[in-house]
C-alpha cells in the first residue's frame, strides 16, 4: 500500500475546496484543544495565534502533514486539521442563518443533486448549501444562486469564494426576487430549492422552470409554513404529492461498558419537503384515502386539492 503522503494533491480542476500534502500558507486549519474547543484561522506566515491557553506561530504549522498535535506557548495542546466542509460551514462568517450539515446532507441525498445537474438556489443565506451544491454538480454543472438581500450575498460570496479557493466557475450569484428572475431568463434547472419565508409564492415560477421529473425542495422552519407550501403544491396538480419530513441527529457515549446516548442533540432545525415535476398536461393519481374529519372543512382557510367531496368542505375540526 503507497503511503497517503504520496498521493499528489487534489487537481485545481475537480474544485472540491480540499487540499492533500503538507499545509500551506493560506489555508485555513481547525485546532481542537482538550476541552473540545475549536479554533479556525488562515494560515499567514509570521503571525501567532493566541487563547487562553498562550499562543503558537503560525509559521510551526506551515509544512507539516494534517493530523498532529502541537504544544502551545503555555503547556496547552492542540489537534491540527484542516476543516472539513462540515465544520467550515458551522463556524464561517454568518449573515443569514446557516443550512446545517445534516440538512445540507439530506438535501443532496434526497432531491438526487447529481454531477452536472442544473440547479437554482433561492435564498442563499452565508453560502453553506451552496457549498454542498458546487461540490455535487461539479464543474461541469450549474447552480444559480438568488438572494433578495445585497449584505446576505456579500457574505455568502465570500464564504464560498474562501472554501474553493476561488470564484467557482459553476455558480452564478443574482440579487433578485426568484419570481421575476426565473420568469425573465427563461432558466430551465433540473432542481430547484427553496430556502425562504414563503416560497408558496414561487410554486407556479418554479413549475414553469422545472424540467419534466424534476425535483422541488423547500427548507421551512415552521408548521404553518411547512402547511401552506404543501397544500399549495397539492392544489398547483403539476406536482407528485409532497413528501415532509425533519431529521434529528443525537451523538452517542462509548466508554467501555458505558454506552449510552450522549447529552447533545442536533434537534429541529427546519423541514424539508420534495415533490417531483409531472410532465406538462399530466397530473399525479389522487389518493383514494378520504382526508381526516375537518382537515380541510369550515375551519381551513388556505389552498385546498381539487377534486374534493362536498362533504369534507363542510365538515368541523375536531380535537
Amino acid at each position: 500500500m503507497p503511503d497517503a503522503t504520496s498521493l499528489p494533491d487534489v487537481p485545481p480542476e475537480a474544485w472540491s475546496g480540499v487540499h492533500r500534502g503538507p499545509l500551506r500558507a493560506g489555508e485555513w486549519v481547525r485546532l481542537l484543544d482538550q476541552k473540545g474547543r475549536r479554533h479556525n484561522f488562515e494560515l499567514v506566515p509570521g503571525k501567532r495565534f493566541f487563547s487562553n491557553r498562550g499562543h503558537l506561530d503560525h509559521d510551526d504549522l506551515i509544512g507539516r502533514e494534517e493530523g498532529f498535535t502541537i504544544p502551545s506557548s503555555v503547556g496547552g495542546e492542540y489537534l491540527v486539521f484542516r476543516p472539513l466542509l462540515s465544520e467550515f460551514v458551522v463556524s464561517m462568517p454568518r449573515g443569514a442563518a446557516v443550512v446545517y450539515p445534516k440538512d445540507s446532507a439530506q438535501i443532496i441525498a434526497m432531491a438526487d443533486i447529481f454531477p452536472g445537474a442544473v440547479v437554482v438556489e433561492a435564498g442563499v443565506g452565508s453560502g453553506a448549501l451552496t457549498c454542498s451544491l458546487l461540490r455535487a454538480v461539479g464543474p461541469l454543472g450549474r447552480v444559480l444562486s438568488f438572494e433578495r438581500r445585497e449584505e446576505f450575498a456579500d457574505v455568502a460570496r465570500a464564504n464560498v469564494t474562501q472554501f474553493f479557493g476561488a470564484d467557482h466557475p459553476a455558480w452564478e450569484l443574482r440579487i433578485g426576487d426568484l419570481t421575476e428572475g426565473l420568469t425573465a431568463s427563461g432558466q430551465r434547472a433540473d432542481r430547484i430549492i427553496l430556502d425562504m419565508l414563503a416560497p408558496w409564492e414561487c410554486v407556479d415560477a418554479v413549475s414553469d422552470a422545472l424540467m419534466p421529473g424534476g425535483i422541488l425542495i423547500a427548507y421551512v422552519a415552521t408548521t404553518t409554513q411547512l402547511s401552506r407550501f404543501i397544500e399549495t403544491v397539492r392544489a398547483h396538480g403539476g406536482f407528485t404529492d409532497p413528501h415532509a419530513w425533519e431529521s434529528l441527529v443525537r451523538d452517542w457515549h462509548v466508554e467501555g461498558l458505558a454506552v449510552r446516548p450522549g447529552h447533545k442533540m442536533m434537534g429541529h432545525t427546519a423541514f424539508l419537503v420534495t415533490a417531483r415535476r409531472m410532465a406538462p398536461g399530466e397530473q399525479a393519481p389522487r389518493k383514494k384515502r378520504r382526508p381526516a374529519p375537518g382537515a380541510y372543512g369550515v375551519d381551513y382557510t388556505g389552498p385546498r386539492p381539487v377534486d374534493l367531496p362536498p362533504q369534507v368542505l363542510e365538515e368541523e375540526f375536531g380535537d
